[in-house]
């Protein structure tokens, strides 16, 4: 039974995508995640960056993939910010890993499951930045919980909008 199971996991297909999509994606990501926050005021509550990297992680089910993906769009986002460099890179790339990890062992395409897999993920690398900032570099990073769950929230019902956006580019065979 666990041999149909793997089996089964095995031959799910790896979705793929134009190349142009895989750029400029997470290129829309760092500038709108720079960009917004000036205009706006209030968009802080939200991590494109973290959400293309769960997004790509999960459709494309590889740890590496996802990890190095987390890991250098977290650190094209710290370049653009006042922050240490390397803090969210190190979020994003567990953030990465741990959802590639969960793309390989479940079916990851109903949208409940999404917006609880960005929530929590979310919440993941925020306590990552802060544990960073608090712990790692002695920045005086404090742990809000209000905040948290706002952005965590916020960037779940972004997901919830974006990812079948992003289902509709996937190259059909």
């Amino acid at each position: 039974m666990t041999g149909l199971i793997s089996d089964y996991r095995r031959d799910l297909e790896i979705r793929r995508y134009p190349l142009a999509v895989y750029v400029l994606t997470p290129l829309a990501a760092l500038v709108l995640q720079a960009w917004l926050p000036r205009v706006l005021g209030r968009f802080t509550y939200m991590d494109l960056p973290l959400l293309v990297t769960i997004y790509f992680a999960l459709v494309r089910r590889n740890p590496i993939h996802g990890t190095l993906l987390g890991a250098g769009l977290g650190m094209l986002q710290d370049g653009l910010t006042q922050g240490a460099i390397g803090i969210h890179g190190i979020a994003n790339s567990v953030c990465g890993y741990l959802s590639a990890s969960i793309g390989i062992r479940f079916v990851v395409e109903n949208a409940l499951l999404r917006v609880v897999l960005n929530f929590l993920f979310s919440l993941l690398a925020s306590a990552l930045v802060v544990f960073v900032s608090k712990e790692l570099l002695a920045l005086g990073a404090q742990w809000n919980w209000l905040d948290e769950g706002l952005k965590a929230a916020g960037n779940a019902v972004i997901g919830l909008g974006l990812f079948p956006l992003l289902d509709r580019m996937q190259v059909r065979d």
